[in-house]
């Protein structure tokens, strides 16, 4: 290396230190000729001149040709001994040669050996594609069966907050860990739910004739004793009332009575109370639930939200102190749930205006009473009591992005039997973690992404168990959970299938049925049309409205336009009843529930073994090009009044740009980059959450999202604004029109500029 060193040296116009003397001469051992390197001391060299003393003297220029050959030899020799160092440094890290052992192809690209691998060559590991993972998760769950599960749930009452509730819930977190689930934990929350009240339905008359003493109730109802003129109300909606207004009925101070269905115990109630209503009955007519008895009445909530109205926007952990204060879904009057019989007494009474001729035949045909009818009376004593509810989780952890997770949940809940309402959700929620478990554990999937199963609690009034979880961990769980799968009351029936979806996670439903074969319900065929609007106590809602996190839920029913199923929410939703409506047929019954399980597992199975999020980003560009669409007709009457929506167009037109961008950025990122892949799959967890308006207070307003949520900061709440310019003039509010208009504006811009990318490319690409 010393002449290594001063070859380098020389490279740089210095004097050569040593010569080197090359000799050709053959060995005496017989091996061929070889160079021999020899090296002088500097001692060697003779005379001032440089020259060496035993050769002749040359000219300079001969000198200078001897130089550089020696400068390039030495070059020449450091790159060669670099090589040589480097190779067999090289040579000594590569594993030993693969011997062949008779290792076949099959038709999937996977190798398979047919010896045994040796001990310091083991195979290389078994990658599950796409289509190997939809046949494993057939076959998995090929062989399940349900029903032992849900007559074991449904075996008696199991109400939120009772010891069979508890016992239940530590029963599903056993089974959780026999599942060999990565972690199994609880989530506890103390809230106060309202025990069984002794509520009366009575005639004043010269008796006080009662009419009823209902079994089932509505939660959340107010407390007290009110009287007045009985009205029939069809179902309840906004535009039942203006049609009885329309008629001359006067709503103010009167007991409602509306039919079931259609819209939620809470949305008759709060529209009641808008037109004055100091009371509201509700009752299962035979047109929506044809198969209940005469006697028989629906359990629900009056609760014009979600979670527990006693901390709106907070999570009830632990027993904490809260400041007094409650949700202003809360109705503050009277509501009691009757039976058909007990409706057909307070029909005779009704002897004033006939009801419309467009409302569907009931057992009502008078919608008023005359002047001189007989008021009813409505007493209702609500009790609250702290409750403890369990929420029971378990996990599969992924691989690459353990942090981010798909959550699917069901309630376990239920006012009675609640075969339809929480055990079948139960029974779905089991089978998946341990199908899904069983299939990382023993047949080699690894999920990119983790998977938690949600067994919640208290669902029955109004998906509390759900919403706490939801307040409690706000701050991190849009950022962490990026979808969620409902399996709430997922399977009632054969014939029809229905959905509720975030446009993000339409498209994967609708890859999930495509080759799906079910008889004798086309799943691909039905799939069209059958998306129907989330219901407001549906969980899933919670997630999308609330958090900001893509939600789903779906059902196989036998159709009908109200509740497909008659007995949900009563106290006659037992096994037998839900038999009944596969025509008594297990085997049907069965076929369908690994469906409805095939059908959740194949969406959570996508979402978490593809490198890229399988979310439909772009499909708000359609949501916001109809809303803008919408306006269109109105631009006349706005500009008259000097209102403009300029603003608006821009703000979606950068949005749809937006998401051009994004998409082409998915197209130029190296998905194999885990850290290129974790950032563009946070770009794309963003989207729903960018929509939940950020000028509106959680507390106030829960459901913040504009276009799925509920408020004046929606854009439906403008669209039914300014549809008073043709209808209703003078009250139209021209200064809460530009708020609305304002803030909707900045939020889609917002949503736009967070897609775009970083701030400092945003003016160049909107």
């Amino acid at each position: 290396m010393d002449h290594a060193r001063k070859a380098i040296f020389n490279m740089f116009g210095a004097e050569p230190l040593s010569y080197t003397r090359f000799s050709l001469a053959r060995q005496p051992d017989g091996d061929c000729s070889r160079v021999e390197m020899k090296l002088s001391a500097e001692e060697e060299e003779g005379g001032e001149n440089g020259m060496i003393d035993h050769l002749p003297p040359r000219k300079a220029k001969a000198r200078n040709h001897r130089h550089l050959c020696c400068v390039w030899g030495g070059v020449g020799l450091v790159f060669l001994i670099g090589f040589l160092f480097g190779y067999i440094t090289f040579r000594a890290r590569m594993p030993p040669p693969a011997k062949c052992n008779g290792a076949v192809s099959s038709s999937d690209g996977i190798s398979y050996s047919s010896e045994s691998s040796d001990a310091n060559n083991p195979p290389p590991e078994t990658v599950l594609y796409w289509g190997d993972l939809k046949k494993l998760l057939a076959s998995s769950l090929g062989k399940a069966t349900f029903e032992a599960t849900i007559r074991k749930i449904s075996s008696e009452n199991h109400e939120a907050g009772s010891v069979r509730d508890e016992v239940l819930a530590y029963d599903i977190q056993k089974q959780f860990e026999l599942c060999n689930l990565d972690k199994v934990w609880e989530d506890e929350h103390y809230v106060p739910l309202p025990a069984r009240p002794s509520n009366v339905i009575s005639l004043e008359d010269d008796t006080n004739t009662i009419v009823e003493r209902p079994s089932a109730f509505v939660a959340y109802s107010g407390n007290g004793r009110v009287s007045g003129k009985p009205v029939y109300s069809n179902y309840g909606r906004k535009d039942d009332f203006k049609v009885l207004l329309d008629k001359g009925v006067v709503l103010n101070g009167t007991v409602v009575i509306v039919r079931a269905g259609i819209i939620t115990f809470a949305e008759k109630v709060a529209n009641a109370k808008a037109w004055g209503a100091v009371g509201v009955l509700i009752y299962p007519d035979t047109a929506d639930y044809s198969n209940l008895g005469e006697n028989v009445a629906l359990f629900g909530h009056a609760h014009l939200g979600t979670g527990d109205p006693y901390t709106p926007g907070f999570p009830s952990f632990n027993h904490t102190q809260f400041p007094p204060v409650q949700s202003s879904g809360l109705p503050g009057i009277p509501v009691a749930s009757i039976s058909r019989r007990a409706a057909r007494n307070l029909a005779s009474v009704l002897d004033g205006s006939d009801c419309p001729s467009t409302w569907p035949v009931t057992i009502f045909r008078k919608c008023a009473t005359s002047l001189a009818g007989k008021n009813v009376r409505l007493e209702v004593n609500n009790q609250m009591v702290e409750k403890k509810v369990l929420n029971i989780f378990g996990v599969i952890k992924g691989f690459v992005e353990p942090d981010r997770y798909v959550v699917i949940g069901a309630q376990r809940d239920a006012w009675g039997e609640g075969t339809v309402k929480s055990a079948v959700g139960t029974a779905l929620l089991m089978e998946l973690a341990h199908t899904l478990s069983g299939m990382v554990k023993n047949d080699g999937y690894k999920p990119h992404r983790s998977i938690i199963f949600a067994s919640w609690s208290a669902g029955e009034f109004g998906a509390v168990g759900a919403t706490e979880w939801l307040e409690g961990y706000a701050a991190s769980l849009h950022l962490k959970a990026f979808a969620y799968i409902n399996l709430d009351a997922a399977v009632s029936g054969s014939k029809e299938f229905r959905f509720s979806s975030s446009p993000l996670l339409k498209k994967l439903l609708e890859e999930a049925v495509t080759d799906v074969s079910f008889s004798p319900l086309n799943l691909r065929a039905a799939f069209a049309g059958k998306e129907v609007p989330f219901k407001l106590d549906d969980a899933a809602r919670t997630f999308i409205a609330s958090s900001g996190i893509p939600s789903i839920s779906f059902s196989i029913n036998n159709g009908g336009d109200s509740y497909p199923y008659p007995y949900f929410g009563t106290a006659e939703d037992n096994p037998g009843n839900l038999l009944a409506a596969f025509s008594n047929n297990i085997n049907q019954m069965e076929k369908t529930m690994r469906l409805a399980a095939e059908i959740a597992g194949r969406m959570a199975l996508r979402l978490t073994h593809d490198r890229e999020l399988y979310l439909d980003y772009k499909s708000y560009d359609g949501w916001l090009h109809n809303f803008v669409r919408s306006l269109l007709p109105y631009q006349r009457d706005m500009k008259q009044r000097g209102l403009m929506i300029q603003w608006l167009f821009e703000a979606r037109g950068d949005f749809t740009r937006a998401t051009t961008a994004l998409t082409q950025d998915v197209k130029n990122t190296d998905l194999f980059n885990r850290d290129a892949s974790r950032l563009l799959n946070d770009r794309l967890m963003k989207v729903e959450y960018l929509f939940l308006s950020p000028y509106v207070s959680p507390k106030d307003t829960p459901f913040r999202h504009i276009l799925l949520g509920s408020g004046s900061h929606t854009t439906q709440a403008l669209l039914d604004h300014i549809g008073l310019l043709r209808t209703n003039a003078s009250a139209f509010d021209e200064d809460l029109f530009k708020n609305q208009l304002a803030l909707l504006t900045w939020t889609i811009q917002g949503a736009a500029n967070a897609l775009a990318g970083d701030i400092w490319d945003i003016n160049n690409e909107l």
